[in-house]
């Protein structure tokens, strides 16, 4: 937002306040000044002059000798170039002695023999922005209009000579969107009196024939039209296009102008129809049909759907509602009859439409942060005054309004002890209530209970916080004194989940992994290439537009990504890659999404070539099922989790049925690891590759306390080696669970140091060889405690498994 000064001071008396003084107050109050700038660029000695005379240059074609009253005792003399110059025009006359930008001093010259006396102006010599100008005055010298008074300073008659504020609001900040929103602010501050504009308006037309219906009730809560005829369509006086421009908007014509100041002023967007091309003098609210179309303004034809608000007449659209007018109801040069529209659109509404249509207005702005509901009228009013007052136009009677809900104003209770608790103060009453009534809030008082009436224009306030920081501001923050927090206070912590993540990424990092960050969209293709650790059928969510085909689908497992992380470092020259990544999936098991999906978090990771690169100490080691399984052991012994079994799998989709397996913690299922199918790495155009992955939540489950130390054993182990031939189809883990369960609390740990088939064992056989330790904490072992515990081992393998003792 972008105050002038000048104007602000026409609603707050700021006698002996300086532009550079009031940015620092408003900025200390919490409303941030980004910049203070004068509109006077250098521009210095510049009256307005009044050509007399203009005739040809004796030895120049290009040069015009202009005779200028500039309101002195002579005229003067002065050479001109540019090619609008004429007789009877009111210029911008540089005098003698004047500075202009770029440090350009005037001096008495002579131009082709011929003496000039100063210089006439363009916008752009006087520093101003031309694009703001129009479109006549944007090149050649500026023409001033005939009202002009001629010796008068330039700089002054053009608003040079004053400074603009810009302001730097936050959204909650709706109210200082607007000249009247930054007059309260600034007189709060200062304990001053907002002078409101006079609204002088006399009805000398016929009664108003506008009518108003609203349809749309639930986006439009009231429309008021003011109906004028007679208008003179001109341009707009000095002094408004100055405040228009300082404000970066540019003047267009008395009317449109009147609509712009006014938004400015009040933060009320207003539109004005020509009333000739709006049939019945009718205006109709109502949601667009699917597909209508209207041109707006900036002649784009706009296709609408049936969520956009739109201002019509019984026949056709006239205006996208908040956003913008229609061409065919634009005010123009022959325009004589106006509908003047001052309405309260839902900010939803006109932010919706905005962002589909991809425009973004001043008006915009506005409508989507809030405007005060109960200046509508006022606002629309003060416009009618200044359209009667530039245009000469006859104003109809009345007023046609309709209102479906009218705007109410919060009230907020806060209590003394709860200002001074928030904040480490200790005021008293004597000292807060006078900062509500600088704000203009009215209130109640019950002792030391403030019952505070929030006025509309301050959409902002709805909480007793929100008076402890009008309170706070005012009062001024650099007199808060600082204070110790009190109370209950809570040591910080991770939380189980962050914990559970960063010992899952310190653990795999230090096992040799790096750690991967992967798109969560991937193509439909790649979707099912690999397992899930989701039971049951899920359907992939689809995203409704794209931005390309490879990323159209939510994951639902880690694999693709991972595995197309892998592809993308092989076609690198990179060949050994050891990653992880800990993500989210989405899973959803009907055909159409009806709610939202279930995300899961996993863990996965993906291994491929080599595990130790060939050195002088030893042959290279490829990555293999047993390294990817002790990397996945070791984090689950990280993490505590106990009584881990492994369970071949043979139907997971994209995995080698003979080298993939199940995790398990009892009966939880943890997830699952082994060799990507051989299909599967053929489609990624990968080598061998090897990939775990497992539940996040499963894990948190499953994960026990591991931050626990054992004393040092006194007594001596015993190891027993048992070489056992069993059918091929038992697993190691089925014998290892036999030997703990009938081996009990003496068995101190269990190691499989060897596997084999050949020579001396049948073909339907194998051997495993298993090494126990046994130790008691308090003695030592005797010989025959070992035996009966070995016996008794050796029988409950013969009886659960079928096992034999080698020989």
């Amino acid at each position: 937002m972008k105050v002038s000064y000048q104007w602000l001071s026409e609603y707050v008396d700021l006698s002996g306040i300086t532009p550079h003084e009031l940015a620092e107050k408003l900025t200390r109050s919490g409303i941030e000044v980004d910049a203070v700038e004068s509109r006077n660029a250098g521009v210095s000695n510049v009256v307005i002059g009044y050509v007399k005379e203009r005739s040809k240059h004796p030895d120049a074609d290009r040069l015009n000798v202009c005779i200028v009253d500039v309101g002195q005792e002579q005229d003067l003399q002065i050479v001109c170039g540019a090619p609008n110059v004429a007789q009877g025009q009111k210029v911008v006359v540089a005098l003698v002695g004047a500075h202009l930008p770029g440090d350009l001093k005037i001096k008495r010259s002579k131009l082709r023999g011929v003496e000039s006396q100063g210089m006439i102006c363009s916008a752009k010599e006087l520093g101003l922005n031309d694009k703001l100008l129009a479109k006549d005055q944007q090149e050649g010298i500026m023409v001033l209009p005939e009202d002009a008074e001629i010796g008068m300073d330039a700089v002054s008659y053009l608003g040079m000579d004053d400074y603009v504020l810009e302001l730097g609001l936050t959204p909650n900040r709706s109210d200082c969107l607007s000249m009247l929103g930054v007059a309260h602010e600034v007189a709060a501050i200062y304990g001053k009196e907002v002078m409101f504009p006079a609204i002088e308006i006399e009805e000398n037309g016929e009664a108003n024939p506008v009518q108003v219906r609203i349809d749309a009730k639930e986006e439009c809560h009231q429309y008021h039209g003011r109906h004028f005829t007679d208008a003179k369509i001109a341009s707009s006086p000095q002094w408004m296009k100055n405040r228009l421009m300082a404000a970066g908007m540019r003047p267009i014509n008395n009317v449109v102008d009147v609509t712009n100041y006014v938004l400015l002023e009040y933060g009320q967007p207003l539109h004005a129809f020509d009333a000739s091309q709006v049939a019945d003098r009718s205006i109709v609210v109502r949601l667009a049909h699917e597909g209508e179309e209207i041109v707006t303004l900036d002649d784009q034809n706009r296709k609408l759907d049936a969520q956009t608000l739109l201002i019509t007449d019984p026949q056709k659209g006239l205006a996208i509602a908040g956003v913008m007018g229609g061409a065919n109801s634009e005010i123009n040069d022959d325009t004589k009859e106006i509908i003047l529209e001052a309405a309260w659109f839902t900010p939803q509404t006109v932010r919706s439409t905005s962002r589909k249509l991809g425009m973004r207005t001043e008006g915009c702005v506005r409508w989507e942060k809030g405007v005060d509901p109960l200046r509508v009228k006022e606002a629309g009013e003060r416009a009618a005054a200044l359209i009667q007052q530039l245009s000469g136009a006859k104003v109809s009677r009345g007023v046609a309004t309709n209102v479906v809900q009218e705007g109410e104003a919060a009230v907020v209770s806060i209590t003394l002890e709860k200002i001074n608790q928030h904040l480490g103060t200790s005021l008293n009453a004597s000292e807060v209530s006078p900062i509500f009534d600088r704000l203009q809030f009215p209130y109640q008082v019950e002792g030391s209970k403030w019952t505070v009436t929030v006025p509309t224009r301050r959409g902002d306030i709805t909480l007793p916080e929100d008076l402890v920081e009008e309170v706070a501001r005012l009062y001024g923050y650099d007199k808060i004194p600082t204070s110790l927090p009190t109370g209950v206070t809570t040591q910080g912590q991770l939380t189980a989940d962050q914990q559970l993540r960063r010992t899952i990424r310190r653990h795999l990092i230090g096992a040799g992994l790096h750690e991967a960050i992967s798109y969560a969209l991937v193509s439909p293709e790649r979707v099912e290439d690999v397992a899930g650790l989701h039971e049951g059928q899920t359907n992939p969510v689809a995203l409704l537009m794209p931005m390309s085909e490879e990323h159209s689908v939510l994951r639902t497992s880690l694999l693709p990504s991972l595995l197309s992380t892998v592809a993308y470092n092989k076609n690198r020259q990179n060949h050994d890659v050891s990653i992880f990544e800990l993500g989210r999936v989405f899973l959803q098991r009907e055909n159409v999404l009806k709610e939202l999906p279930e995300e899961r978090v996993y863990v996965g990771g993906a291994m491929t070539g080599q595990w130790m690169p060939q050195n002088w100490m030893g042959a290279k080691q490829p990555v293999d099922f047993y390294q990817l399984k002790g990397v996945v052991e070791s984090l689950l012994h990280a993490l505590g989790i106990q009584h881990v079994t492994y369970k071949a799998a043979s139907d997971l989709a994209g995995m080698h049925p003979g080298r993939t397996a199940e995790v398990w913690a009892e009966e939880n299922r943890l997830g699952f690891l082994g060799q990507v199918h051989p299909g599967t790495e053929k489609a990624y155009d990968l080598t061998e590759t090897y990939v775990f992955q497992l539940d996040l939540a499963k894990l948190g489950e499953a994960a026990s306390d591991v931050g626990h130390y054992n004393q040092l054993p006194k007594f001596p182990a015993v190891t027993r080696d048992l070489a056992l031939v069993v059918n091929r189809d038992v697993s190691a883990g089925m014998l290892q669970a036999t030997i703990r369960e009938a081996a009990g609390e003496l068995l101190e740990s269990l190691t499989l140091f060897d596997v084999y088939t050949g020579e001396r064992i049948a073909q339907d056989k194998k051997s495993m060889a298993f090494s126990l330790v046994f130790r008691h904490p308090e003695r030592t072992l005797q010989d025959e405690e070992i035996q009966q515990v070995t016996t008794a081992v050796i029988e409950a393998l013969k009886t659960a498994t079928g096992a034999e003792l080698r020989m």
